[in-house]
């Protein structure tokens, strides 16, 4: 997996890439949680590199990456605004380096899904999401208006820094848009970190995708009712 420098709106970002052998294959962007200490906000955070490999094993072209100020990436944390820019440019790099890639998917965790979701609303080519733990009590979301690609939010049933019913009140205001498909999971038991919860969290992921990949046949909502 090669270690790469790319050059952010502050300067250099630094970053993890794989790129896939099919030079259609779709991208998959992955985004670490609050750099902040408690919330352990690197590309190297145990969930962050689980979904970088679920979606390699799956043969995307797949990049994690340090915002401005962690690890080498240059800068200062910028509560959001610069965090975004330097997701879109993370996404511009790895368009030029692949540009018949088909299709485009972003994952993020905690303050990375908030940013993954505004990434959305930018980028036309994202055609699904992964939203893990959002926060719509501290982190505005009222930029979904609406959402333009269907995709999971998953997070805990015990989580203490986003309650289930902040969460709630976000899935609902996505469901009542057309034309996209809102999955919600609710695992039972996890925190906002998903201690002792992460191969749950995972294994849910994996099921999603590949429903949507159209590896596990039947609909999204139909598996989800069943399980």
């Amino acid at each position: 997996m090669p270690e790469v420098i790319f050059t952010g709106p502050e300067g250099r970002l630094e970053a993890r890439y794989q790129p896939s052998e099919d030079k259609n294959a779709p991208i998959a962007i992955i985004l670490h949680p609050h750099p902040h200490p408690q919330f352990g906000g690197t590309m190297n955070h145990p969930i962050v590199y689980k979904l970088f490999y679920m979606f390699q094993e799956r043969g995307f072209t797949t990049l994690r990456f340090n915002f401005r100020g962690v690890g080498r990436s240059q800068g200062e944390f910028d509560h959001g605004a610069g965090e975004l820019s330097d997701a879109a440019a993370a996404l511009d790099w790895i368009q030029t380096l692949h540009p018949d890639s088909t299709g485009c998917w972003v994952a993020g965790f905690s303050f990375g899904s908030w940013i993954g979701m505004q990434l959305l609303m930018r980028r036309p080519e994202i055609e699904g999401y992964i939203s893990i733990a959002p926060q719509p009590n501290v982190y505005d979301f009222a930029f979904l208006a609406p959402c333009p690609s269907s995709g999971l939010i998953i997070h805990g049933e015990d989580d203490r820094v986003s309650r289930p019913e902040h969460v709630q009140t976000l899935v609902d205001k996505l469901r009542s848009q057309k034309g996209i498909t809102t999955t919600q999971i609710t695992l039972p038991g996890a925190n906002h970190f998903f201690s002792d919860h992460q191969d749950e969290l995972l294994d849910e992921c994996q099921i999603y995708l590949d429903k949507r990949l159209g590896l596990i046949e039947g609909g999204i909502e139909e598996t989800m009712l069943l399980r």
